[in-house]
């Protein structure tokens, strides 16, 4: 089994980046659960999402404690909360970032998320919206394949956009 867990701002999409990608590996012949977990939060405030993609049903409903990729859509996070707790050693991150970062110990990608959703003006209330560009990174990163992801962010968003800003993090993506 393959478990994600996903760091985030309330209102940068990452509960919808969480269903977009059990819907993409749904697409892709795979078994997926996605989980949120927050209280009474208000946008802005830290939120976790958990996805589990395997090639068997999947009886385990429930928060991530040791995911094999971090996924971190907003690196102020980081200053609250420890978002590599757990990672599986030599486990994988991805972080929405224009620059590298490094993490000793795992391998690291980045992509400028928040470049790519204000270029595509995905935008609620003055937030980017992060859900469709790091579907498309995923799929970069083999996690579901590119027509599957596409094939999620349509059944969800009759914008084009959001399929645009998928396929620019793709290309943009990089180690």
């Amino acid at each position: 089994m393959f478990e994600i867990r996903i760091h985030s701002r309330g209102g940068q999409g990452g509960v919808t980046a969480a269903r977009l990608l059990a819907m993409a590996a749904l697409h892709d012949g795979k078994y997926a659960t996605a989980c949120p977990f927050y209280g009474a939060e208000r946008r802005g405030a830290p939120v976790v999402s958990f996805v589990r993609i395997d090639d068997h049903p999947i009886k385990v409903y429930s928060q991530i404690r040791d995911p094999d990729l971090v996924v971190v859509l907003d690196a102020s996070v980081m200053d609250t909360v420890d978002v590599l707790n757990g990672l599986k050693k030599g486990g994988r991150v991805l972080i929405n970032s224009a620059h590298k970062k490094d993490f000793a110990g795992y391998t690291t990608f980045h992509v400028d998320l928040t470049g790519i959703a204000l270029k595509e003006k995905l935008v609620v209330a003055g937030s980017p919206i992060l859900n469709t560009p790091v579907i498309g990174a995923l799929a970069k990163m083999g996690i579901v394949s590119a027509d599957s992801a596409k094939a999620a962010i349509r059944g969800m968003f009759t914008d084009e956009r959001n399929v645009n800003a998928a396929e620019a993090a793709y290309r943009e993506m990089s180690a």
